[in-house]
């Protein structure tokens, strides 16, 4: 089941091999592993993109990409899993992180209004900035585990449901005659 809802929403590997963000890659695309989807490639992808969806910089796809290439598991599935912190997703979560960074550092949680510019962002570093880096580091570690291991229970989990359906079936003329 996993499978067949994964591969509903990834894009034909074709069209991602032809994005010019990815030509930076140049022959290493063409591994087959990194386009095939089974349980070991898809909890790899599920992890690797969920521990770069909570790094706090603008190129975690690019992260994901790099490094799905070397543990050679699916590109599509980690590069799809880092949009999990999108700009809808992203005020909630890095909140989440940094009160995970003041809780583990035992620091009080300071006020801040957030500002979209260069000038906030260097001056919260020093205000902020430890407590939301490791939580941050924190979060990223954490989710991108569970999400390895859960995605591979998920897998696990669905394979022995699609067995016992299909032993059923097979069984299902004999247990008729008697």
């Amino acid at each position: 089941m996993p499978k067949k809802i994964i591969k509903r929403f990834l894009p034909d590997h074709q069209k991602i091999k032809q994005q010019k963000v990815l030509k930076m890659f140049g022959t290493l695309l063409h591994d087959a592993n990194l386009w095939h989807l089974n349980r070991r490639s898809a909890s790899g992808a599920f992890g690797l993109g969920l521990f770069f969806a909570f790094w706090p910089v603008p190129f975690q796809m690019w992260l994901a990409a790099a490094l799905a290439i070397p543990f050679r598991v699916n590109l599509p599935l980690s590069v799809a899993t880092v949009w999990i912190t999108n700009p809808f997703t992203m005020p909630p979560i890095f909140y989440g992180a940094y009160l995970v960074g003041v809780a583990v550092l035992g620091q009080p949680e300071q006020e801040f209004k957030f500002q979209a510019n260069w000038d906030w962002i260097v001056a919260s570093l020093g205000s902020i900035g430890p407590a939301f880096l490791l939580g941050c580091f924190i979060c990223a570690v954490f989710f991108g585990l569970a999400g390895f291991f859960g995605m591979n229970l998920l897998w696990r989990h669905s394979v022995r449901k699609a067995w016992q359906k299909r032993r059923q079936q097979r069984m299902a003329p004999f247990t008729r005659r008697m």
